[in-house]
This record gives C-alpha cells, structure tokens and sequence, in this order.
C-alpha cells in the first residue's frame, strides 16, 4: 500500500468514524459494536485491506488507550473496591483461559494444552469501552462504572503474562507452574513499581511544563515511556501504563495550571476518538484473512473450538459472580468482592455479567502467536468469533438490559453532592477573603495599595455571595425532591437561557467588527476564547 493509497484510507476511516458516531448518538447504539459491522462489510468489498500487526496496537495503540482510561478513573474508588476488581481482573482471568485450554485439549481434535490456554489467555480480558460508552448514557451506577473501569485497566495485563507463558510452552520452552507463578508475580510488581516511578517522574517535571504545549508533550510521551520502560525491564509494560495514569490522574488536580488540564483533556478525548474508532474498524477487517486459514480443519473441529471459546466466555464470567456473591458473609468479606460486607445485588450481577465485551486486546495478543504455533489459525478464528459476538452480541443488547433491570444512578443524589462541594468551596474561598482583608497587615502596608485590595475584595465578595446563593437554592430544591427524577427549576433554566443568548450576542458583535476591519483576527481568537472558557463552565444539561 503506497502513501498515497494509505493517506486515502485514513481519511476514508475518518469520515467513517465520524459516521458512525453521528449514527450512535442518534440511535443510542454503542459506536464499538457498530464499526466492526462496517469494517467486516468493507473487508468482503474488492479493494486494499489493512492487516492487523499485533506489535503496533501493543506499542502505539494500547498504552494511549490505557493512561487515557487511567486518567479518567479513580484511584480511590478503584481501591475500595480492590476486592471484586482483582477477583475479575486476576483470578477470573486465569480460570477463564485455564478452563479454554483444558477444553481445547479434551475436546478438540489435535489442539495442545499450550495452544489452548493461549486462546484463552487472548479471549479472556474484556474490554470495557463498549459496555463504559453505553453504562455512562444509561445512567449506570458509579459503583458498577468503577469496577468495569478497574477490570479493564488491569485484565489486559494479566492475560499478556499468562499468553507470554503459553506461547513459550507451545514452541517447546516447557512450562513450569511454580516458574509461571514467580514470573507472574515478579512482572505485576515490577511492572506497578515501574509505572509509580514514571508518575513520579512526571510530578518532578512539572515545575519545566506550566505552559499547556509542554504539559500535552509530556503527558502523551509518559505512557509510551512507561510500557518501553516495563518491557525493557522485562516486567508488565501494560501494568506500568495503568499505575502511571492512575497516580498521575490522581495528583492531576494539585499540579499543573487550569489551562494545562483543559487542553489535556480534549487532547485526550481526540486520541480515544480516533484511536478507538480505527481499532474497531480493523477488528472487523480481519474477518476475511482469518477464515481463509481455516480451509484445512473439518466444520466438526471449528464448530466444537468456537463451541468451546465462546461459551467458556460467556458461562464463567457469571457462574464466577454468583459463586462470590453467594459466598458466607465471614467468607466474603475477607474474599468476597465487595467493600466490607457489602454485597452485589442481583441486578447488579446480572448487569456485570453481560458487561464483559471483549476488543483489540483479544486481537492483538493471540496475533502474537507464533507462526509455527500449532492450530494458529484455528485460534485466531476462535478469538475473532468471541470478540465479534461479546462486541456486538452484549453490546447491542447492554442499554435494553440495563433499563429492564431498572439499575440507574440515584442523579438526584449525585447532583445534590455535586453542589454541596459547591458551596463548600465557595464557603472556603470567603473564608481566604476574610483572611486577605487582615487589619493588622493593612497597618505596614500603603494606604492606595490596601484600597484597591479592599475593593477587588468587595467585589468577589459579592460574585461569591451570588454564586453560594444559586447553589444553595439549587440545592434546597434538590434536598426537597419527592422522586428519583430531576428536578427542573424555571428561574435555573431561564437564567442559563439568558447567559448563552447573552454569550451569541457578543460573538456576533465581535464576528462584526472583525468583518469590518476593525479587530484584527489575533484579537478575535483571544476574545472568543474567554467566550469559550465561559460558556464550558456551563453544564450541558440545565438540571446538572
């Protein structure tokens, strides 16, 4: 494919992203299970195909995907709820490719031990995005959206250790259960220790990086600094990623300017989209390359290997809730899966089996299988099947579930605590005025000077007053809500009505004395970014 062909086809995604996510917002459909649709329908097309080269999604695609999720997620509610999210992400991980790999090797003809747990270690790790992108829209509780965010931030990186261990054994290095487990426990702790020492990197640059350019620079290199790191330490790279997002996520708040975090985002926000969006395209792609290597194996050997991979996929990962929920209080508070005592309800079981979608990473990692790998392409088929029908299969039908089940955030609760930080905050900031406005420091200080400081302090007296009197008043209409459902507030909504109308005004009149000649372009673009932080602090959704 030459440069030019390739340049074609990246503007052809492009627009085929954009597509489908326009589609996805109109139908509520996830866009993750609908572009493997499309990439399949466009790999039986005549034309050029892209093939999937595992190295490049494990070094390019991965690590960016993982520190972006990190970043988005919560240390602290990743670690109250430490228990059930190692018990998906470690040990259900292992019985899944255990269970796959003794299938393969009792009921399908040929296949090796080896081979089978490699299958398994592929197709186990789910990949949240798809169940993530619809939980959010559903209105999914922040418990369950924690646990899903926690298993796929650190699933991936069991499954690679147990693959790395498979694929050594199938092409004779011989395995050793007591060596596998050494290794498996040296490459997570190492591999956490790695990615704690590139956050802490990153917290020493942060005095080099206040501008916001530097600080996109140094945030896009450090996870690809981590997994390198990792992988040259011969230690879970994809480990080393998630630790570093999470420690620099969690500190993000303290360091840094306001600027720096706002274009971090959206820089971030446009690499999910677009990374996301290609990967799924190529998932379906690989459809047409994988069943051509299949023309060896009878339909009885195929039928019976996907039989295998997809229902050990989808018949372990609740039979494994259920056994932990239903575990003796005493039991399942040192191993259960839940914070203290506290138990999923079966909604919540229910929901959290379906959510288990796989993606790329099943993919990418048995790609890595060597070419003389017994039954590779049986293999590849198998983890296709189980990622096309968890992504499209659970994915489509997640929202309906979700909604039948009745599991929604308490918003009224959420909102209610959103605003009580409000206040709180504001209480705080009159309390610094309170301080500033020291007469005994007035005292040594000139008379001018302690005017001017008076009277900006007047001022933001007042806009606080303002500000602490709208939350107070949104909250005593929240505190006073009958039902779980939003309230609406007129004199709320109106007032926001009458900013953003106020906000268009002053664009066009700026527009205005730019097309007049009158404000150079320059000065155009630094008034219309006031505007712009402005209107974002706005909330989306005049309820919130």
């Amino acid at each position: 494919m030459n440069a030019e062909t390739l340049l074609l086809f990246v503007l052809a995604a492009v627009a085929v992203v954009v597509v489908v996510r326009w589609f996805a917002g109109r139908t509520g459909l996830p866009a993750a299970a609908l572009l493997p649709v499309v990439g399949i329908t466009y790999a039986l097309l005549p034309g050029p195909n892209v093939v999937l080269e595992p190295e490049i999604v494990l070094t390019f695609v991965l690590p960016p995907l993982l520190y972006s999720a990190a970043l988005d997620s919560s240390l602290l509610a990743i670690r109250r709820n430490v228990r059930i999210v190692v018990s998906l992400s470690v040990i259900l991980v292992l019985i899944t490719a255990l269970v796959i790999g003794y299938g393969f090797h009792h009921l399908v003809a040929g296949a090796t031990l080896a081979a089978g747990i490699a299958v398994g270690a592929a197709a186990a790790p789910p990949d949240p995005v798809a169940a993530l992108a619809v939980g959010r829209k559903v209105g999914l509780p922040q418990r369950l959206v924690t646990i899903i965010q926690g298993e796929g931030l650190l699933n991936d990186a069991t499954a690679l250790t147990i693959l790395s261990f498979a694929s050594a054994a199938v092409v004779g290095g011989g395995f050793s259960a007591t060596a596998a487990v050494w290794k498996f426990v040296v490459a997570a702790v190492g591999g956490a220790a790695t990615g704690a020492a590139v956050a802490y990197v990153v917290r020493l640059l942060r005095p080099l990086t206040r501008d916001p350019m530097s600080a996109n620079a140094v945030s896009l290199a450090t996870p690809f600094a981590a997994y390198l790191l990792g992988e040259h330490l011969h230690v879970s790279g994809v480990l080393a990623v998630v630790v570093a997002g999470l420690v620099v996520g969690h500190h993000a708040p303290r360091a840094g300017s306001g600027a720096s975090r706002l274009q971090t985002s959206a820089v971030w926000r446009l690499v999910d989209f677009l990374l996301e969006g290609f990967v799924f395209l190529l998932i379906g792609q690989q459809l047409p390359e994988v069943i051509r290597g299949l023309r060896e194996y009878e339909t009885s050997t195929i039928v019976v290997a996907v039989a295998v991979s997809v229902g050990a996929v989808l018949l372990i990962r609740p039979l494994w809730l259920l056994l932990t929920q239903s575990l003796p209080r005493s039991l399942h508070s040192r191993l259960g899966t839940g914070q203290h005592s506290d138990k999923l309800t079966g909604r919540e079981v229910t929901a959290l089996s379906w959510a288990g979608t796989r993606g790329v990473i099943s993919l990418a990692a048995v790609f890595t299988l060597p070419r003389i790998t017994p039954d590779r392409d049986l293999l590849l088929f198998c983890t296709l099947v189980v990622v096309l029908v968890t992504l499209v299969g659970q994915g489509l039908t997640f929202a309906p579930l979700v909604r039948r089940l009745g599991l929604r955030a308490d918003a009224v609760d959420e909102a209610r605590l959103r605003n009580e930080a409000r206040s709180a905050s504001v209480r705080a900031a009159l309390e610094r005025l309170d301080d500033l406005q020291d007469p005994g420091d007035a005292a040594h200080r000139d008379p001018e000077e302690v005017a001017a400081e008076a009277e900006a302090i007047q001022v933001m007296r007042g806009l606080l007053g303002q500000r602490l009197a709208r939350y107070q008043g949104r909250l005593d209409l929240l505190q006073n809500a009958e039902s779980p459902e939003m309230p609406v507030s007129p004199r709320y909504e109106a007032a926001l009505r009458i900013r953003r109308a106020a906000m268009d005004a002053q664009r066009e009149e700026l527009l205005r004395w730019r097309d007049a000649g009158t404000l150079p372009d320059e000065g155009l673009r630094v008034l219309e970014r006031e505007l712009d932080h402005e209107e974002r602090l706005l909330p989306d959704r005049p309820s919130a």
